[in-house]
């Protein structure tokens, strides 16, 4: 089988490169286009696109790039034309992939979307456009089969692939020489996650940076991305005691007491690797004002939204300062919020099930191919 697949972002490229490594298994001749990243591109067939060149995050960003957008929009119908796949395979970015969805249909391509976009948390009306051109929708987050219930689409939950994500991780880091390795000391880890994008560096490493100096007796650890150029990182860093690893964000949580993290796929990862957090977010004020008036959620932590209450702290855009982020910092490395968090944590995990979710995805995938 022919399969193209489409991944606009880090933890996309992530959950599309676990899905490859397990269609493999299960199709011996599959053969793969994609746009995505590094992860992706180890499983092999052609890389078309990187996301660093393709993810814009909130409306003004997207505004303002809106005309180099439709420009990979048509250069990807094009592609795909070319290409002839078997299947679509869509990982959120539902902008983007969506309107690809649409024209891949019409070509009767087999549309497969694989971790549902977010549409339940703003513009529902997206329902109509799955239902125009989404054949298929594989959901990683338990909360979202009601929804989709509610609007009379089939979906199928196979688990989340980031427990498995961590479970390869942690068996192939069985030792514990990372510390020594970096040079990182004695000193308990508060791990610093900015984000995958330039904007989200611009936005929150800054104010994540200014609690450092008030805290001696820790060491902060900056988890980067290299696609994002050590430049961008380095141009923020006042403090030389901090550390920056690039492409090592499981290597830093494992060993990190508390954490600092962008609101995303990261603040679940953090809890799943039990390490007490606090989620930052804070956008272009444009971008704000505009996406609080259509967003329908109370949360915007994964953490928060799955528990369905507020289990980790969200300091919001002028939430998010020196004064509250310490305070907040305060309580997750010693005291009661911190353990209760921990607890919750645990519930967290169960809520999620076992894991398998790749695997369960690609033999959703290869039933449906077979047919």
């Amino acid at each position: 089988m022919k399969y193209y697949l489409i991944a606009g972002e880090a933890s996309g490229d992530l959950h599309g490169s676990n899905l490859m490594k397990e269609l493999k298994e299960k199709d011996k001749q599959a053969v793969f286009r994609f746009w995505g990243g590094d992860l992706m591109q180890e499983q092999g067939g052609e890389l078309i696109k990187h996301y660093r060149d393709t993810a814009y995050m909130g409306v003004w960003e997207v505004a303002k790039n809106l005309r180099q957008i439709f420009k990979n929009i048509a250069f990807c119908k094009k592609d795909i034309v070319s290409f002839q796949p078997d299947a679509l395979i869509l990982i959120d970015y539902p902008g983007f992939n969506l309107r690809i969805a649409k024209f891949a249909k019409q070509l009767n391509i087999r549309v497969i979307y694989y971790i549902s976009p977010k549409i339940w948390a703003w513009k529902e009306s997206r329902i109509k456009r799955v239902k125009a051109g989404v054949d298929h929708m594989l959901s990683i987050l338990p909360f979202e089969i009601e929804f989709y219930k509610k609007h009379n689409f089939p979906i199928e939950y196979v688990g989340n692939p980031i427990l498995d994500a961590i479970k390869n991780y942690q068996e192939k880091n069985t030792g514990d020489s990372f510390l020594q390795e970096n040079n990182l000391g004695d000193k308990p880890i508060v791990a610093i996650l900015p984000g995958s994008r330039k904007q989200e560096i611009e936005n929150m490493l800054p104010v994540m940076l200014s609690v450092v100096g008030y805290y001696p007796d820790y060491q902060f650890v900056i988890a980067g991305t290299k696609t994002l150029g050590e430049s961008l990182y380095q141009s923020y860093i006042l403090d030389k005691s901090v550390k920056i690893l690039y492409n090592r964000t499981y290597d830093i949580l494992s060993h990190a007491r508390a954490a600092l993290v962008t609101s995303g796929t990261a603040t679940l990862e953090t809890a799943l690797f039990d390490v007490p957090e606090v989620c930052c977010m804070r956008a272009n004020w444009i971008t704000y004002v505009l996406v609080k008036q259509v967003i329908k959620v109370d949360y915007l932590s994964l953490v928060n939204l799955i528990l369905e209450r507020p289990a980790i702290t969200e300091l919001i855009q002028a939430e998010l300062n020196t004064k509250q982020l310490r305070a907040e910092l305060d309580s997750l490395l010693e005291g009661e919020k911190r353990e209760k968090m921990l607890v919750d944590f645990q519930y967290l995990k169960k809520l999620l099930g076992e894991g398998g979710a790749s695997k369960a995805a690609a033999e959703y995938i290869s039933k449906v191919m077979d047919k």
